[in-house]
């Protein structure tokens, strides 16, 4: 009997050690490609699953994007909405046609992108019927949203959800200010972020120091326990659900009324 318990408790003890620790996943995007060839090398070279989200009014995007593709990258385009410039950018007022019209044309710049995020719009992130009719078209072409959180007024996250468009929505951002030792703390910060809510998702800028951070520190993320993801399998993870700082109870707070 003695031997029994033993051997059970042994056994009891080996599963306890084989059983995985919580599950925690990170995604990163890099924004605001396509104008640099030497950056956008650079941060081709990234290990792992990095996105690539190139804009489409710069002078390297259709190349970057073929050659992203190529590489094995998730290629995004990443949008101009109020308050950027140019031939693409969305604006608050603009009829839907001209803004279906800008969307085909950017995304004839980007091939291969897989989904869209919006580089800045701060403004035009919060409004309703152009977010409605974003994410329905988004759905029709069968590709998927990362609302930025520009604006703490967003309801672009909201209006996916409500849909059921594969989305997801940034937590942190890497390198609003441009020093090594800022960015290292916000790369810390999606750690402990990640360790906490099972996941984060980061967005980052093609910045040397960003690169110099990402270079050293994206190999070291699985010894501390980090599973970094694409962000097909981070949507497939979060499952459209908006996480504690967006939203309560799985639901964004600038969900529609409905």
């Amino acid at each position: 009997m003695r031997y029994l318990l033993c051997l059970l408790f042994g056994l009891l003890a080996g599963v306890a050690q084989a059983a995985p620790a919580n599950k925690a996943y990170m995604s990163i995007i890099i924004d605001d490609l396509g104008q640099s060839p030497e950056r956008d090398s650079r941060t081709l070279a990234l290990p792992g699953p990095v996105t690539m989200a190139i804009m489409p009014d710069t002078p390297h995007a259709t190349d970057f994007a073929r050659q992203a593709h190529k590489a094995g990258k998730t290629v995004i385009l990443h949008m101009p909405m109020d308050p950027a410039t140019g031939p693409y950018a969305w604006h608050p007022g603009i009829a839907i046609e001209e803004l279906a019209r800008r969307l085909d044309a950017a995304l004839a710049k980007v091939p291969y992108a897989a989904g869209i995020n919006n580089h800045m719009g701060s403004r035009m992130t919060a409004q309703r019927e152009p977010m409605t009719w974003l994410m329905t078209e988004l759905q029709r072409r069968h590709l998927f949203f990362v609302d930025s959180r520009t604006s703490a007024a967003t309801v672009a996250a909201a209006e996916a959800q409500a849909q059921g468009l594969a989305h997801v929505s940034r937590d942190v951002f890497l390198d609003d200010e441009r020093t090594n030792e800022a960015i290292s703390r916000q790369l810390q910060q999606g750690i402990a972020l990640a360790r906490q809510q099972g996941s984060a998702v980061l967005i980052g800028h093609p910045y040397p120091q960003t690169l110099d951070i990402l270079a050293r520190e994206l190999p070291r993320l699985a010894q501390q326990g980090i599973t970094l993801v694409s962000l097909q399998q981070m949507i497939a993870e979060r499952g459209n659900q908006a996480m504690p700082a967006h939203g309560r109870h799985g639901r964004y707070t600038n969900r529609s009324q409905r």
